[in-house]
């Protein structure tokens, strides 16, 4: 009688990876109608409305787009940024005001995890502001967005509820909506001292933003700050809402 062969090695599954550790799904059957159609466009929401309504009904998740639990944040060298003339000459104009205005320029960052519009330029605006131009070097749709600015400030005592505050000159709404402790608003087109402007408004209407910039060298290290924190709000509330789900 020949000899047993030793068991084979287990081959893993989903259930031996660790849950923290498994890719995060938006679920589409969370969503909103509004939310859908901002997310998809409103052709793209209409098909998919029957399908959602069923798992509606059964209480089944519909996956998504993956969710990054953490935003991976990529510096990148100095070039000639925009795919095409009018990209560039934008990306330019937009950088000639924003130090204008005062704006410390970080650089540029690349996110690979994103799905679409990846590069970002990062400026710190004193005493608590936190910028970023972003833009698409490659976009992959007709809806992808042109060139916009994103302003965010964390506040310093969340008393009013308020951890934070986020202003938009994107043409696209935020989806999914972000958290309730974000005030977020969009000034769709708006140029980039009005956008500073009214950011200032808001915040001064919540109390007092975390102070940045108060290190020579740690500028990144505080916009990084600012962004980090603001994602992990949104992670919190959108797991709340039930709008995460799991692979595996």
């Amino acid at each position: 009688m020949p000899e047993s062969l030793p068991n084979p090695p287990a081959i893993p599954s989903a259930l031996t990876v660790p849950a923290a550790l498994r890719p995060l799904r938006l679920n589409l059957a969370a969503l909103t109608a509004e939310e859908l159609q901002h997310l998809l466009g409103e052709a793209a929401a209409q098909r998919l409305m029957p399908e959602i309504s069923q798992a509606r009904l059964e209480g089944r998740a519909v996956a998504g787009d993956v969710i990054p639990r953490e935003q991976e944040y990529q510096p990148q060298a100095e070039r000639n940024w925009g795919a095409t003339p009018e990209l560039a000459r934008q990306l330019s104009a937009l950088r000639q005001e924003l130090v204008a205005l005062g704006g410390s320029d970080l650089g540029v960052l690349y996110q690979p995890l994103l799905s679409e519009v990846r590069h970002l330029r990062a400026y710190l605006f004193t005493p608590d502001t936190a910028v970023a131009l972003r833009w698409s070097e490659t976009p992959e749709s007709v809806r992808a967005p042109t060139p916009f600015l994103l302003a965010a400030t964390l506040m310093r005592d969340r008393a009013s509820g308020t951890a934070a505050v986020l202003s938009s000159t994107s043409a696209l709404p935020f989806v999914p909506t972000q958290s309730e402790e974000t005030d977020a608003r969009l000034y769709q087109g708006a140029s980039a001292q009005t956008l500073l402007e009214t950011h200032r408004v808001q915040v001064s209407r919540h109390g007092r933003g975390v102070r940045l910039g108060q290190v020579e060298g740690h500028g990144l290290a505080d916009w990084l700050k600012v962004y980090t924190a603001v994602r992990q709000l949104n992670l919190t509330a959108w797991t709340r809402r039930g709008l995460l789900v799991q692979d595996g």
